[in-house]
């Protein structure tokens, strides 16, 4: 399960462009908290607690929970704005959600047992079509990943996400088709190969 982040935060007085740079000049970032049928909450936060943040790579599918002038508010980022030069952030969207709330959340891809691939042992080549996720689960029980056993894969093998074992508890967004997460390819070398030899084949059968 993801880790449960932290972060301080002020509210704004002010909104507006203007209030926005005056915030960013102070190493602060703007954001809003909306959702849970309460009006939007415009804060900001410190600039460089919201980039550790961001450097734990699973901001974005980990619950946050902001202290706002002594009250915590529960929370699930949903977007992140840069500066498309400096990469600074400069705005943060947050949704206010209960313990136990369902989320959706994009939860990253990560393949176990290659060595147990008798396709990848022959030379196939791992074909990633989805390196994320989007699932459905409880606030409380965010995966940090989802693994993909690739144990008895062959060449030509594709994984959909029929095959793959969710967390209890968590499902996948998408639920009206059996969607591919990745292919084992064949090499170009095995490709060759086996080209040749239905060649002799047919030439074997024509003599």
């Amino acid at each position: 399960m993801s880790d449960q982040l932290t972060l301080s935060a002020e509210a704004r007085e002010t909104a507006g462009k203007g209030a926005s740079r005056a915030l960013r000049r102070e190493a602060r970032v703007p954001a809003v908290v909306y959702g849970a049928g309460e009006a939007p909450l415009g804060i900001h936060v410190e600039e460089k607690a919201l980039m550790k943040a961001l450097h734990t790579g699973h901001f974005m599918n980990s619950v946050v929970m902001l202290t706002v002038d002594g009250k915590e508010v529960r929370t699930l980022p949903k977007d992140v704005s840069f500066h498309p030069v400096s990469d600074r952030p400069l705005h943060v969207d947050f949704l206010r959600i209960s313990k136990h709330s369902k989320v959706t959340v994009n939860v990253p891809v990560h393949f176990i047992n290659e060595d147990a691939s008798p396709g990848i042992k022959r030379g196939a080549v791992l074909n990633v079509v989805r390196h994320e996720l989007e699932l459905v689960c409880d606030a409380a029980e965010i995966p940090d990943e989802i693994k993909v056993d690739l144990t008895g894969t062959d060449v030509g093998d594709s994984i959909h996400i029929s095959s793959v074992i969710l967390p209890k508890g968590a499902v996948s967004s998408i639920t009206d088709r059996d969607f591919t997460i990745a292919t084992l390819v064949a090499p170009s070398a095995l490709k060759s190969s086996e080209g040749d030899t239905a060649t002799e084949g047919e030439e074997t059968e024509a003599e």
